[in-house]
């Protein structure tokens, strides 16, 4: 799983949720390679692994049900659940109310 825009907050363990437009198919008790960058290699590149999670929970929602627990959940303490929701829509241009796959995990090594 790649976490290129929040590589910083993995390496710093800061970060204890995710959201994503897929992984539907995870369930509790999956582990999970957390690397930096896993698609759109260059010629040479290679994938950085970063950590491995072990996921605790996953549940549908509309992107803008976060809540300011999981802003710093998500590893940004100084966001507003706004904040996020613009980061986002603007990062992947998605609406507000698309549903997103809330994936908590904890750190395996």
């Amino acid at each position: 799983m790649s976490f290129a825009l929040t590589t910083r907050q993995i390496k710093n363990r800061q970060k204890t949720v995710t959201r994503r437009f897929g992984w539907w198919f995870l369930k509790p008790g999956d582990i999970v390679n957390a690397c930096e960058k896993c698609m759109g290699l260059r010629k040479g590149e290679k994938v950085n692994k970063l950590c491995r999670i072990r996921i605790t929970d996953v549940r549908k929602e509309p992107l803008n049900a976060i809540t300011k627990g999981d802003c710093i959940a998500e590893g940004f303490p100084d966001y507003e659940p706004a904040d996020f929701v613009a980061m986002l829509t603007d990062h992947y241009g998605c609406e507000a109310t698309e549903p997103v796959n809330r994936i908590e995990f904890v750190y395996v090594s």
